[in-house]
Formats: structure tokens, sequence, C-alpha cells
């Protein structure tokens, strides 16, 4: 791709409760003045950054495919405001529909079609907003999960791991009943195998205060995720995730009401979307050609 980033991006920020949220919107190439167009909100993994992988590989294709994008730090994460690492999954879905409602005010986005594009925890956070929200046209999970107890039980699925973060959830909520909070390194919640953790990106956060954990296990997209259709759902995930296992999207999808779409990719780990996944982008190229267009004309 030879899209420069900063060349066709700009800072921007806008408000999420008492939150102050950074993002960086994008405007493509070629865009009249007063034409109008199609919208995807970008969004980043687990206590990551807009500036992730996933999240500057994706704004590059969307931008080279003439859409608008917006890229965006959750709060306590990356330039946003908030307490640093407090990620819990219902404000994040707050700040996705925050983002949604930014776009829907800009001179160059359709307000009709804003689309929703998240990877690992944002593909989640991604379902449960668009299940939840009727203005979000479109929807693309990247490695999602469906629910965060079934996928925190994967990961800790000997007897002695579940004991151990059993143990953790315990001490967890007896130092909240004493008024204290307890800070949870990111490996002990989520165990990214040492050889994809490069695919972390700079300033990720490796700490989290204890709810965090909570509104993991509480996160259940497959609830929601039938309520997206008729708008069209795209899961992506790679066939031997690491981190989280494949039968969450599978499980995703067989929740999902038509049209929606699944591809498990052999080539991919955890860390979708980097730019030599050829075969997950050419899969996105296609689907929103099929299904999201960038202009209404060619819907």
């Amino acid at each position: 791709m030879n899209i420069n980033l900063e060349e066709i991006e700009s800072r921007v920020s806008f408000h999420s409760e008492a939150e102050r949220l950074a993002g960086k919107l994008g405007m493509p190439r070629g865009l009249r003045q007063g034409e109008r167009r199609a919208a995807v909100v970008i969004m980043h993994g687990f206590g990551g950054t807009m500036e992730d992988g996933l999240s500057r590989a994706a704004s590059r294709l969307l931008a080279q495919l003439g859409y608008v994008t917006l890229r965006f730090d959750y709060r306590g994460c990356g330039e946003s405001s908030g307490a640093r690492g407090r990620v819990v999954c219902e404000d994040e879905v707050a700040d996705t529909l925050s983002a949604v409602s930014f776009l829907e005010c800009r001179p160059e986005v359709d307000p009709k079609r804003i689309g929703l594009l998240g990877g690992s925890l944002a593909g989640s956070i991604a379902i449960q907003a668009a299940g939840t929200d009727t203005r979000i046209a479109a929807c693309i999970s990247c490695g999602g999960l469906g629910s965060g107890e079934t996928t925190l039980r994967w990961l800790h699925a000997s007897s002695e791991a579940w004991q151990r973060f059993s143990a953790m959830i315990e001490e967890g909520r007896r130092r909240r009943e004493r008024g204290e909070t307890m800070m949870v390194p990111r490996f002990d919640i989520i165990p990214i195998p040492p050889a994809i953790r490069p695919g972390l990106p700079a300033g990720a956060i490796m700490e989290f205060p204890f709810e965090v954990v909570e509104s993991l296990l509480r996160l259940r997209p497959i609830d929601v995720v039938g309520n997206i259709a008729p708008r069209p759902l795209l899961l992506l995930h790679p066939a031997a995730d690491p981190v989280v296992p494949a039968e969450e999207s599978v499980s995703l999808f067989r929740h999902a009401r038509q049209p929606a779409d699944l591809h498990l990719i052999s080539n991919d780990d955890h860390f979708m979307l980097a730019e030599d996944s050829w075969i997950s982008l050419d899969i996105l190229k296609n689907w929103l050609k099929k299904y999201f267009p960038p202009t209404a004309s060619t819907a």
C-alpha cells in the first residue's frame, strides 16, 4: 500500500461521557467538496493504542478504497483521558458509540453509512455496539470473543491455571470490599505466548485494575450478535489463534443471522491485518465491495 497516513489524517478529539478521546481522522484522496462517503471506526485491542498494526493497516486499506476513517484511543489508553488501564468493556462500547456520533456530524460522512472494525477485544466491542445500536451500518470483527468467560476459561485451561485465576478473582473482590484497588498484570489475565508478544503496540498497558477482569467475565457479544442483521457482519479469525480460540468466532457466526460471513485464516497469528496479511486484507476488500462500498452510488 502506498498511502502515507500522515498525509491524509488529521488529529481530532471528541468526548465520551466525561472523557476526552484522542483520534486521527482520515480523508480519502479524491473526495469532492460536498461529497459524503461511508466511514469506518477502527478500534484497537485490549489495552492498546490507535497506533497498533491492525489500526494502521486497516486505515491505509480503507483510505485507498475511498472511505473516511477514524481510529482513536479508548479512555485510559494512549493519548485519551481517563484512569490509565481502566478499560472496562461497557465503557469501551460507550466510547465506540461516541465515535459514531462524532462521525455523524462530519460533513464528509454519510451518517447512514458508518461501520465498525475491531480486532481481538475490540472485535467483541464492535459486535456488542452494533448489536445494541442500529446506527451502525456494518460490523467487522477480527479475532473477537463471543464470551469473555469462555475465552478466559480456555486461556487458563489446566486445573492449576484456573485455580490461580479464580484465586486472583477472590483476592480482587476481597480487596474491593476493603476499599482497595488491586492491579493485575496483563499476562495474568490474557497469557499471550512470548513468540507473538512483539505484536503488542508500543505503549500497550501492562497492568490493569481488577474491575477490568470482571468486565471481561461479563462480556457476551454472542447474546446480541443476532440483532445485527439485516446489516452485514464479517467475522475473520486466525484458524490457530493462541489467544482467542477460533471457536469463538464460529459460535458468533452460529448465533448471527444473515448476511454474515466467517473466514478462518491459516497463516495469521492473533494480530490480524498486518501489512503482510494479504489473504485477510483481500477478503476484507472484497467483502466491503459487496456489502459496504464507500459511495452510495456503488452500493
